[in-house]
Parts: structure tokens; sequence; C-alpha cells
């Protein structure tokens, strides 16, 4: 088990170089030192454009904060994310356009690259003093997105990350309310 806190967390330029993303952490590629297997980050956009491209990559994108963004893929129709906490998963080779619906917005960003892995991300809604046991996976991160949990014991508040490697069981408790980000991470052999 791995805990990490915004200390831990780099800034790192987009790869299209318009803008900057926090990021929380990235796993490496089990054969390709310039890839990534896995990377978590939260990124602050405040002018519309286009998305990096990230051939062979399966993304998940939800808004954290503001009024929310509209994507255009190709020529298809806009997709509208307006609200915090709704994750959207598309193609990371997908030719995507994003325009701000009102103002700068953070969003929490999850990349896997789909040859190797796979990912499954959900947002969880914990009352005070409700525990709840989340499904194994061979890695499991949580993010604190408000509130305060425990995992196993371990606390954890408002912008840590828990990082577990073929958890047993997880449990995750909250003392006054917490909103986690669950992602289980399954490695392809």
């Amino acid at each position: 088990m791995r805990r990490l806190g915004p200390a831990d967390y780099r800034d790192m330029p987009w790869k299209n170089g318009g803008g900057v993303t926090r990021e929380l952490l990235k796993l490496p590629h089990p054969s390709d030192p310039a890839r990534f297997l896995a990377r978590l980050s939260i990124a602050s956009v405040a002018a519309p454009g286009p998305f990096s491209v990230f051939p062979g990559v399966d993304r998940v994108l939800m808004i954290l904060e503001g009024a929310g963004v509209a994507l255009s893929f190709g020529s298809g129709p806009e997709v509208v994310l307006d609200r915090r906490w709704r994750p959207l998963a598309f193609p990371g080779e997908a030719e995507v356009q994003c325009r701000l619906l009102g103002g700068p917005v953070r969003d929490f960003n999850l990349m896997v690259d789909r040859a190797s892995a796979e990912a499954t991300l959900a947002v969880v809604h914990l009352g005070p003093g409700e525990t709840r046991t989340l499904a194994s996976a061979s890695t499991v991160f949580l993010h604190v997105l408000e509130g305060q949990a425990s995992v196993q014991g371990t606390p954890l508040a408002v912008e840590e990350t828990l990082w577990m490697e073929a958890p047993a069981t997880l449990a995750v408790r909250s003392d006054a309310g917490v909103v986690v980000v669950a992602i289980h991470l399954n490695r392809r052999t």
C-alpha cells in the first residue's frame, strides 16, 4: 500500500503543449519506457482547444470544478460534460476539440494502455459513518475528491491517493461523508 499526497504529485506539460496537468501517478509500461501503463492526473483547462492524442490508450475524463466542457469528436455531435463527477470514456486516438461552457475547469483524467491493461473508474459517495466494500483488482487506486475516508485503517484526506497492489478486500469508511474516485486496474497477460 502506498499513500500519495500533493507533495508527491508533479506538474507536467500537456503532450500537445496547450497546458499543464498535475500528474498524480504514472505506472511504467511493461515493455516500452517511452509509454505508460496507466496515468492519473488532474488538469486545469483555461482555454478552448484540441486534446492531446494518445494512440492505443483508453481515456476517462470527468469534471471536478467549473461549468463544464463541450467535446467534439470529429464530425460527431458534441458531448456536454456539465456535471461534476460524471465520467466519460473515449479512445485516446480520437481527435477531440474542447469548448469551455463558462470559464476554466479542472478535470480528472485516467489513461490506460489498452493492449496491456483495462481499468474501470467509479465515483463512490459515502455518508457519515458509512462503510463500503469495493471489488478487488490487480491494482486499485483511490483518490479523495471531498471529505475524509479510511481504508483498511489508513486515513485519507482530500487530494490524497492510495495505491494498492492486489488487495484481498477493500473496505472504505467515511467519518463525516466522503467522495472517492475508485479505479480498478487489471493487467492483461
